[in-house]
């Protein structure tokens, strides 16, 4: 370790001890977020999320295809992130890394565990034609917690998606058809200390990692575990607890940003 993390570390754990974080926040707080949908005129819903400086653009596009022979009568969703060189000295260009996998697959699991599509509505002809919905996710600029700022780019574009039926003369254009929402929200855990929302000081120095989704009554939709390090079950219960109290202002939020 370089000394550069180590004073990083150390700083960090110090103010932690006492109760604080570098930004000034509680360690239940997140950092001010934005949410602007319909921002590229070429898709059929998108929309960029800040979450502090982490910035998110999420863009929706629709075609026509087969389905999968499992499931003849619904469409189908694919989800996919790219790490854009220009947001972090950290990212490459090329194939996708494992961090842009991991990325768009909690992302994925996310919106397909809570069947936040309603994929059973996207059949055309069944075992013949379906409707695919493509989730494309491009990271502008990363300051920490892309998770929940991939997500609700994603889920806030899908609201906004419409079903370009006109297009391939199969009838008129109509909203996606969704259900509410889950809400996912991220937090780390270093020197025995469990924050929400960590900014990228705060990932850089985390031992683990923590993401859970949960829908409007409070139940867990998607749980994704990273890093090496581990959570206690009281930890655990108190992750779940302030993804809830978050995740409600979250969807609030994200409501007001889609007019409804």
């Amino acid at each position: 370790m370089t000394i550069t993390p180590i004073i990083k570390r150390d700083y960090l754990t110090k103010l932690a001890k006492q109760g604080k974080r570098a930004d000034g926040r509680s360690f239940e707080d997140y950092r001010s977020i934005e949410i602007e949908t319909n921002i590229i005129s070429k898709a059929e819903g998108s929309a960029r999320v800040k979450i502090g400086n982490t910035q998110v653009v999420a863009g929706i596009k629709m075609d026509v295809g087969e389905p999968y022979p499992d499931s003849p009568e619904s469409g189908v969703m694919t989800t996919s992130a790219e790490l854009i060189p220009l947001a972090s000295p950290d990212f490459e260009s090329g194939p996708p890394r494992e961090d842009a996998i991991e990325l768009s697959r909690v992302v994925d699991r996310g919106i397909r565990e809570s069947e936040v599509i309603e994929l059973n509505n996207l059949c055309i002809e069944p075992g013949e034609k379906v409707w695919i919905c493509f989730i494309d996710i491009h990271i502008i600029d990363y300051d920490g917690n892309l998770f929940d700022a991939a997500s609700l780019a994603s889920l806030a574009a899908l609201l906004t998606t419409k079903v370009p039926a006109s297009r391939f003369d199969i009838g008129e254009d109509y909203p996606l058809p969704m259900k509410d929402p889950p809400i996912s929200c991220t937090s780390v855990k270093f020197d025995d200390v469990v924050l929400i929302d960590p900014s990228l000081d705060e990932e850089e120095i985390a031992e683990a990692r923590l993401t859970v989704a949960v829908d409007q009554k409070g139940d867990i939709r998607a749980m994704q575990k990273g890093l090496n390090g581990s959570f206690t079950v009281d930890e655990i219960k108190k992750v779940i607890k302030q993804t809830v109290d978050n995740g409600q202002k979250i969807k609030e939020h994200l409501y007001k940003s889609i007019g409804k």
